[in-house]
């Protein structure tokens, strides 16, 4: 080990000390769950008392966990939205305790409105918390691979895409805790923050790529596994290209990039000549050139989400990656992160009770009008409920609609997998597409295309070069074809309008156009009759799912033929 490297490595334990100790009293707040969370609820309680939501919930009346769930409802995003609303125009005190916001991380919701989250100080304090624990956890279990103090390719989202009336910045989050970070994190990371101010996505792989390929990379992390996958073929494509601007110091001036981030970047494209020369060697010799020639599979390890629906993108990675050890980054969003993985290989997580108050409620009973509410410290293994956090910063009871399975325990805290976004999502690639969104997606288009449609659901379809959406449709309905593709062209669109996640993969390339399925007459009838009798209850209240969010619903279905957009 070379001395610089050295020095490097025992910094690094130095700056993670803090960390590691703080693990340790994690783990042992793990053996008495129902008290950390009980105190972490009052304590949440009594600290925004005086906000106006505090206030028309009674807050300072509660004094036990039953007396929270009478005066707050189990509840969306749209009952908190008011208050938030006045939050974003200067009104801190409607929803929050803390004075200051420092931004507002955006999300898809399941309306066509996108979600607002407060991100505070409280809320930044427990995401660092979290993020740095399940570091250490990784860092140590993969101590053979050296990835200590070695870059780190990550891919950010612009962190102020507009700001609120009251000046408020609203963006990615990860792009904005990248911005912010200190100056020696900021250097482990190969890929700047301002690139997630690049909208054109074919530009944003590239710059990522270029600014990553002469880096001895340790770490590839990416929410979302198929953004890895992007990102692969994206080298392999762009290999010529990519070599040359290494060898030459220089960023090609094709790319769609905005002026200031061009001018931004340009001065750190450096000049490796010997680099370039030996990664041309490699792609001439294997005839591709992908991220295992590039950083050994021995020495690098890859963080993103292994639960729900991921396991396509995942069954992908070898090819282009080899077989490094893969970590679940955990059950995180916007409004929060909910698990920390203590271990790799599994999507598992501990629950996170040092930051979240959380309630559960049990899969067939989360449409129930009293359904069973359950604490952390109730939950039984092999069991799947719907979570239900409540947060510092402005979060009570929150409906995210995140089904997740308890698979064990960590001391007495429970483990849990992320499994989906319940009955009323689909979600390949991160889009997270709700039934709302096509529904309306379908009533805006009804409007303007006279397409018939007997009855319909849409669902996710996978394919190994490109996944897509499905609409299925009866024969009689797709007589007239050119109507029907016009109808497609319209309706992937407009899905695009009502969910910008979907809008976005559809322009990345992770999502194909939206096709049509074509079944036999009749189709649907039988089917919404089987599934009645399989489920119980009466024809007037049947109500046929438009959104199916299973990827093997094709294989079920007698598809005559395929209809892609025109």
């Amino acid at each position: 080990m070379s001395l610089k490297r050295f020095l490097l490595v025992r910094l690094g334990r130095v700056i993670t000390y803090p960390v590691r100790r703080q693990l340790q009293q994690f783990e042992i707040a793990c053996q008495n769950p129902e008290a950390v969370q009980n105190e972490l609820l009052f304590r949440t309680l009594r600290t925004q008392a005086d906000t106006q939501f505090g206030r028309d919930h009674k807050f300072h009346a509660i004094r036990s966990v039953a007396e929270y769930r009478t005066h707050v409802p189990v509840a969306p995003y749209e009952y908190v939205s008011p208050y938030i609303e006045k939050v974003q125009n200067g009104d801190t005190s409607a929803l929050l305790a803390d004075r200051r916001v420092l931004m507002f991380a955006l999300t898809s919701g399941t309306t066509a409105s996108r979600k607002l989250i407060p991100v505070t100080d409280a809320y930044l304090a427990a995401y660092r918390r979290g993020w740095n624990m399940w570091g250490v956890k990784m860092y140590r279990d993969n101590r053979g691979r050296r990835i200590a103090m070695r870059p780190i390719v990550q891919l950010g989202g612009d962190p102020e895409e507009f700001r609120t009336a009251a000046g408020i910045p609203c963006g990615n989050l990860s792009g904005y805790t990248a911005m912010v970070q200190k100056r020696l994190i900021k250097w482990m990371y190969a890929v700047p923050y301002v690139t997630g101010k690049i909208k054109d996505a074919k530009a944003r792989y590239y710059v990522a790529l270029r600014c990553s390929i002469g880096r001895n990379v340790s770490q590839l992390m990416a929410a979302n596994p198929s953004t890895l996958i992007q990102l692969a073929r994206t080298l392999d494509a762009e290999k010529d290209q990519l070599l040359r601007d290494l060898r030459d110091g220089t960023l090609r001036a094709d790319l769609d990039i905005p002026p200031d981030i061009r001018a931004y970047l340009t001065p750190r494209m450096k000049k490796d000549a010997k680099r370039a020369t030996e990664l041309s060697a490699v792609a001439s010799k294997l005839g591709r050139l992908y991220p295992m020639d590039v950083w050994p599979p021995e020495t690098t390890v890859i963080n993103c989400w292994t639960g729900g629906s991921m396991g396509p993108y995942l069954r992908q990675l070898p090819q282009y990656f080899g077989s490094p050890p893969v970590h679940d980054l955990g059950l995180l969003a916007s409004e929060g992160r909910f698990t920390i993985p203590l271990a790799g290989g599994t999507s598992s997580g501990v629950l996170d009770i040092w930051s979240h108050y959380f309630e559960f409620v049990p899969e067939g009973e989360i449409d129930s009008p009293q359904p069973t509410v359950l604490g952390a410290h109730e939950l039984l293994e092999g069991k799947s409920y719907f979570i239900l956090p409540t947060t510092a910063y402005g979060l009570y009871r929150y409906h995210i609609s995140d089904l997740v399975r308890v698979t064990g325990f960590q001391g007495k805290t429970p483990l849990v997998e992320f499994l989906g976004k319940g009955h009323r999502f689909a979600n390949l690639t991160g889009e997270k597409l709700s039934e709302y969104h096509v529904t309306n997606a379908m009533d805006a288009v009804a409007k303007r295309v006279a397409q018939p449609v007997t009855a319909y659901s849409l669902a996710p379809v996978w394919d190994a070069q490109q996944p897509y959406y499905a609409i299925f449709l009866e024969e009689p309905d797709a007589a007239d074809v050119l109507r029907l593709k016009q109808f497609l062209t319209d309706l992937d669109s407009q899905l695009g309008t009502e969910n910008v996640e979907y809008a976005a993969k559809r322009e990345s390339g992770r999502l194909g156009a939206l096709r049509a399925a074509i079944v036999p007459a009749g189709t649907w009838a039988k089917w919404d009759r089987d599934r009645l009798a399989q489920t119980g209850g009466s024809p007037e209240q049947y109500k046929h799912p438009c959104l199916i969010g299973d990827l093997k619903f094709r294989e079920s279905m007698a598809v005559v033929r395929e209809v892609t957009a025109a």
